[in-house]
């Protein structure tokens, strides 16, 4: 009896110890989704169905963008801090992939941008007369009192710097132009695909003020595309194979296929895409951060022992010596100028220090977040008439920031939709009423309006010469951090090799422009790789 008990318990904990393994013989493999069929017992894209999903696509870089596949990493300096900013502590971040340009954003592509503003919205208009000005660098950067300087002069418009990197544009600006480079790649990339006419601009079909491509327009299927827009092609690009014309307008999807909204990078995905890591790893394990100066100098030929990238040696030497040039650089230089990281990714050392996307703060806040941090985020939404179509800018309603030497820079262009600010997260938990000594005490009646940092204000006037002026603050500061404070990274042809080292950080006002700061694009990716690459 005790044997038929004892064999009886062998038996059932046998059977829950194959239960529990999966010894059932129900496990499955990985790999994604094929061959999908809903709970509806449709799949996706039958033509006598009412749900058309559409065809995924393979997101392809843009020209001049390079694949950054995410990943996590350590943030910061991880050298000594001899400054002691305390303000690049090292921590754990991870990364989402992402599109990066090659290089930063020359004078060539920046002058595209200007002479576009400048052709569809003439400065002989008063209507316009800011838009085109405001858009400009500030060539005065270049000015110095005890300096001779041409390049105030030459820089942005001769052909022979072309391929140098624009400088002088403020944050402000930088914003601007990615904004408007979303809208005209897209606009290319429908030319492309027969969707658009390919003589918009010779023919003046879409290059009138307030009639020009934009993406809200089009992904709201506005009437005043219409003239230049190929519904039937439109139609078999969507992929969507019906002739009920009500089903095709429901499942009509205008993002896809589009080519991705340009913006700054963030300052995570700037320090990631510097070090290129990916590169420096045995297996799993990343090798390590090396010295920025080994990094960047010659190892062969000519180059031995050269640095090859653009910064400043030492007091009164920017080049190196006559007929025996390190650097060979006094001031900026092409953009490829100099070889490329592990990435592909061009002058990430030198030459300029760039703009990135994040407001400034002295801590990064990695117990909250630690996956894509950026500090920044500002949400909007489309502003709707009272009949729910949404309402465009006009002449008479086009809004604009001031800029530090007083130019007004445009925040929408006529025929682009109004937007509102419906949740702003720049001073989230560093910088907002709740984060100051002052919290639990009787609060502010606008707690938005609290400022912390107790920064100056900047305010303006309009002189009776018409000109806006900057007006001093006299109320004593305690900081220079404030909402306007935009992180800077890399080094510059005007720094020593101590701003080189990705990790380092430093702010300046988003409204000024400076001559040896530019900046990049980057571009979320869709997908990322999921398989292991090799060693």
């Amino acid at each position: 009896m005790k044997k038929i008990r004892l064999f009886s318990i062998i038996t059932l904990g046998a059977t829950m110890l194959l239960v529990s393994c999966g010894g059932g013989g129900n496990s499955k493999k990985g790999g994604g989704t094929k061959g999908f069929v809903s709970k509806t017992g449709w799949k996706p894209n039958e033509k006598d169905g009412w749900f058309f999903s559409g065809k995924q696509q393979k997101q392809k870089g843009w020209p001049g963008m390079v694949y950054v596949e995410g990943g996590t990493f350590t943030m910061g300096l991880v050298e000594d801090n001899v400054m002691h900013d305390w303000n690049n502590t090292p921590r754990r971040m991870q990364v989402s992939s992402f599109f990066i340009g090659d290089t930063e954003i020359t004078n060539s592509e920046y002058r595209e941008y200007t002479t576009w503003l400048k052709f569809v919205f003439p400065s002989s208009d008063p209507g316009f007369k800011h838009i085109y000005t405001g858009a400009l660098p500030d060539t005065l950067v270049w000015n110095n009192k005890l300096s001779r300087n041409d390049y105030a002069e030459t820089y942005f418009r001769s052909p022979e710097y072309d391929y140098y990197p624009v400088v002088g544009v403020s944050w402000l600006q930088a914003t601007k132009y990615c904004d408007w480079l979303t809208e005209r790649a897209n606009e290319r990339a429908l030319m492309k695909q027969g969707v658009i006419s390919k003589d918009i601009y010779s023919a003046d079909k879409g290059a009138t003020a307030g009639s020009t491509f934009n993406m809200d327009k089009f992904k709201s299927s506005d009437a005043e595309l219409d003239a230049y827009v190929d519904k039937e092609k439109l139609q078999k690009r969507s992929g969507i194979k019906t002739a009920n014309e009500k089903i095709a307008a429901a499942n009509r999807n205008a993002t896809s296929g589009i080519v991705e909204k340009f913006r700054l990078p963030t300052e995570v995905e700037w320090e990631f895409a510097a070090l290129g890591l990916q590169k420096e790893r045995d297996y799993n394990n990343y090798l390590g951060k090396s010295t920025q100066l080994n990094k960047i100098k010659g190892t062969k030929g000519r180059n031995r022992g050269m640095y090859l990238e653009n910064f400043k040696m030492g007091r009164g030497d920017y080049s190196g010596v006559a007929g025996w040039k390190n650097d060979g650089s006094p001031t900026t230089a092409d953009v490829k100028q100099y070889p490329s990281n592990d990435l592909g990714i061009y002058g990430m050392y030198g030459n300029v220090a760039e703009w990135v996307a994040d407001i400034y703060r002295p801590m990064i806040d990695e117990e909250f977040s630690d996956f894509n941090y950026f500090r920044g985020n500002v949400v909007t939404q489309s502003v709707r008439n009272s009949d729910g179509t949404y309402k465009k800018i006009d002449n008479e309603s086009i809004k604009y920031d001031t800029l530090a030497d007083g130019r007004l820079v445009y925040r929408g262009l006529p025929g682009e939709f109004e937007k509102k600010v419906i949740e702003d997260n720049r001073n989230y938990r560093d910088g907002d009423y709740q984060s100051s000594l002052d919290a639990g005490g009787n609060a502010p009646s606008d707690s938005t309006e609290f400022n912390m940092y107790n920064s100056i204000k900047p305010t303006f006037v309009v002189n009776k010469d018409g000109n806006v002026v900057l007006q001093k603050d006299k109320k004593k500061a305690t900081s220079q951090i404030n909402d306007y404070s935009r992180v800077v990274k890399g080094g510059s042809w005007l720094d020593s090799a101590y701003w080189l080292d990705p990790g380092q950080r430093r702010f300046k006002n988003q409204t000024k422009g400076f001559g040896w700061i530019g900046f990049r694009v980057a571009q979320d990716a869709k997908n990322s790789k999921t398989a292991r690459t090799k060693r």
